[in-house]
């Protein structure tokens, strides 16, 4: 028997499933309505190719919408893919200002949101993926595997069949962890510990306000709700990295590349230099402990010596990193240190890149010997921050094209940004004096199509 300790590879190679069809007739499935699910759909409607879009959420942008108060650094100019751009000003849409910068909740109702409705039963909402697979194949069986179409189960029990999946699903559901080592810390499951971004100044100001808040991390999300926990009366505020110094959370300050970005480092800075803002440094979180007077939160560095807090509230902001359980039976190349694919990781080691120096890549660097999955996005980036929003339309552009057949434009690839960045000078003090920022900062979440930016823990991305 095949399946026994006796079982020869002849028998395995030789096995090959019944009914399987024709896999040209299917659709590609792209997992995620986000910006660059969407943006994948765009170019296959483009191309005259069939398509459909699994959302979990219940809505476009679903994870778009968790940070939806923030502002992002670049103005929409770099917000819409160009294919998007074009199906949606045939269909009589009004683009933006381009030289205004959206909050997370403009760029779903005056993009996302016009464009998965373009798309109508193509987009479908609270589609979980549960698992990938091959029609008949498991991940050992090899001959004929490219023949058979793709199996998505979702999680509901329904099984869909696919001629190539692009999955952009992203990584905002899984978080890093608050642990330093990797691992989560002693108690960390048990305690309440926040996601990063929280609505500080808006749907969640009660939470917060009067409270002593832990923010844990050194990226532009810890630095976007350190300065709007600033503007809350009676507040205290602790922050906490693992660096000895804050001088790379800070960034150029007034000589930064990017005003939206240089100004949020300078705001961090003022508020602890002013000690409204109290920095831990060396702080390396090894256990949560939870009793009458607070959250304890205790650190242990590496030499073993330890320094503790006690607060009210916890935000992690310690980054992301990718869930590839739903592809555990299709056969993935992942680096071993970021997880993204063997072949971009070197190209996106944010100790050796930060996102400006990043090339532009596309399909030979996305691939995987499993032909015709392509993980995109944030989520093709494994765990480093240096992603771009702008690197992901190029990503699909490229991944598109090749599955049309068209290799020239697939391998074609190039990221076009303007040298100093993305924002004008004064761009983000000018938009604050017209209109306000949902934070109160200069800044937000993602720089979606920057250059220049330094790497760290936090990376350019937040």
């Amino acid at each position: 028997m095949s399946g026994s300790c006796c079982g020869t590879t002849t028998s395995l190679e030789l096995e090959r499933p019944l009914g399987a069809g024709d896999t040209g007739a299917l659709p590609v499935v792209v997992i995620g309505a986000g910006p660059v699910g969407l943006a994948a759909a765009a170019h296959l409607a483009e191309r005259g190719i069939d398509f459909l879009v699994l959302e979990a959420g219940d809505r476009a942008g679903a994870s778009v919408a968790r940070w939806g108060h923030v502002r992002v650094f670049s103005p929409w100019r770099y917000d819409i893919d160009a294919a998007a751009r074009r199906l949606l000003t045939a269909s009589g849409w009004t683009e933006p200002d381009p030289d205004r910068l959206p909050t997370g909740a403009e760029l779903i109702s005056d993009y996302l949101a016009p464009l998965a409705a373009l798309f109508g039963d193509q987009v479908r909402l609270g589609a979980r993926v549960s698992a990938i697979s091959r029609l008949g194949y498991d991940r050992v069986r090899t001959n004929g595997r490219e023949d058979v179409p793709f199996l998505i189960r979702l999680s509901d029990g329904e099984e869909i069949r696919a001629r190539a999946i692009i999955d952009a699903s992203g990584t905002y559901a899984t978080p890093n962890v608050l642990g330093a080592s990797g691992l989560p810390a002693h108690g960390e499951a048990e305690a309440a510990v926040d996601h990063a971004l929280p609505d500080v100044l808006g749907a969640d100001r009660d939470t917060y306000e009067g409270r002593h808040t832990l923010v844990v991390g050194a990226g532009h999300s810890a630095a976007t709700t350190l300065l709007a926990l600033a503007e809350l009366p009676d507040t205290p505020i602790t922050w906490a990295i693992r660096a000895g110094s804050a001088a790379r959370a800070y960034g150029g300050g007034d000589a930064d590349a990017l005003p939206a970005r240089g100004a949020l480092g300078t705001r961090l800075r003022a508020h602890v230099d002013s000690g409204r803002i109290r920095l831990l440094t060396g702080f390396f979180t090894h256990r949560v402990r939870e009793g009458a007077g607070g959250v304890e939160v205790i650190s242990r560095d590496p030499s073993g010596a330890e320094q503790s807090v006690t607060v009210d509230r916890i935000v992690s902001a310690t980054g992301y990193r990718p869930d590839h359980a739903i592809a555990a039976e299709l056969r993935l190349d992942l680096d071993p240190v970021l997880g993204s694919t063997r072949q971009l990781a070197p190209l996106i080691d944010p100790n050796r890149h930060s996102c400006g120096t990043v090339p532009p890549h596309g399909v030979d660097e996305l691939a995987h010997p499993e032909d015709g999955y392509y993980a995109v996005g944030v989520k093709s980036y494994g765990r480093a921050p240096t992603f771009l929003m702008a690197t992901g339309y190029e990503q699909v552009r490229s991944v598109v094209a090749a599955l049309a057949g068209d290799w020239e434009a697939a391998r074609d690839v190039r990221l076009d940004l303007p040298e100093t960045g993305v924002c004008s000078s004064g761009l983000a003090e000018a938009q604050e004096q017209r209109v306000g920022l949902a934070t109160g900062v200069g800044g937000g979440l993602l720089p979606l199509a920057t250059v220049g930016a330094s790497a760290g823990s936090g990376g350019c991305c937040g």
